[in-house]
């Protein structure tokens, strides 16, 4: 979702120093590793049941079983997630956040494990560049990157916020919004499930997705770049991306 999470500074560095994130080493002894989502952003994680699943799902799913672990999934709402993680509630966060100026000073961040972008989907006829958003209402996802880039555009009638993805989504299919703001794979998704419905417009802004572990929990951040590399090398990624999306989505 290309995403997310714009939370104040201040709130996530008083968090951090409450506790102690569990290093490298204290997890591999453990021999299980706490991951969190928020599963509600089909396809890139969303419950099945009881269960997480989605294409971050089953990548951090696989870099677990390289790393010789475990895995214990956590669903957060999705403005909730760096917060538990800097109350070290669980290791490390899949969730398709935006790597943003903002967010970096509050967490680490691994490489990046795809590359994204904000688009605009709309019913027939609806507006389908950022020109053509002025006067419209514009559904998106609280706490998100979307939120932030759609609010700098010029002459929007509304920008209407979401507590979810899907709800926003919801909010465009019953006429609530003009058009709706997200992750431009998961707006290929919607618009092919729709059948002609809805219609993909431009892309607004490009975005870098990536991990993220408490700040300064270098020991973990290290292996987890190391699995990531591992799998793009050895065709996992490849395997798992083209799965869900027929294609390698990886940064270029």
């Amino acid at each position: 979702m290309i995403k997310k999470a714009l939370l104040t500074l201040t709130a996530l560095t008083l968090l951090a120093s409450v506790a102690q994130a569990r290093t490298w080493d204290e997890i591999k002894r453990s021999g299980t590793i706490r991951i969190a989502t928020e599963g509600a952003f089909p396809p890139f994680n969303v419950m099945k049941g009881n269960q997480p699943t989605g294409f971050e799902v089953d990548l951090a799913n696989a870099l677990a079983k390289q790393m010789g672990l475990k895995v214990q999934w956590v669903t957060q709402p999705f403005d909730n997630l760096l917060i538990g993680l800097n109350q070290d509630r669980y290791d490390f966060v899949i969730a398709s956040h935006g790597i943003t100026p903002e967010r970096q000073k509050a967490v680490d961040f691994a490489s990046p494990h795809y590359c994204t972008g904000g688009a605009i989907v709309t019913r027939p006829g609806g507006p389908m560049t950022a020109a053509a958003l002025q006067g419209k209402k514009v559904g998106v996802q609280v706490g998100t990157t979307y939120l932030q880039n759609v609010s700098k555009l010029p002459g929007l009638g509304e920008v209407k916020t979401y507590p979810k993805d899907t709800d926003a989504q919801a909010a465009l299919m019953a006429g609530r919004v003009d058009a709706w703001v997200g992750d431009r794979f998961t707006g290929l998704e919607v618009v092919k499930a729709q059948k002609g419905k809805l219609v993909q417009g431009d892309l607004l802004f490009k975005e870098r997705i990536a991990m993220a572990v408490k700040k300064g929990n270098t020991s973990l951040l290290k292996e987890l770049n190391a699995a990531l590399a591992k799998a793009m090398n050895n065709g996992t990624y490849a395997k798992i991306s083209n799965e869900y999306f027929g294609q390698d989505i990886r940064c270029r």
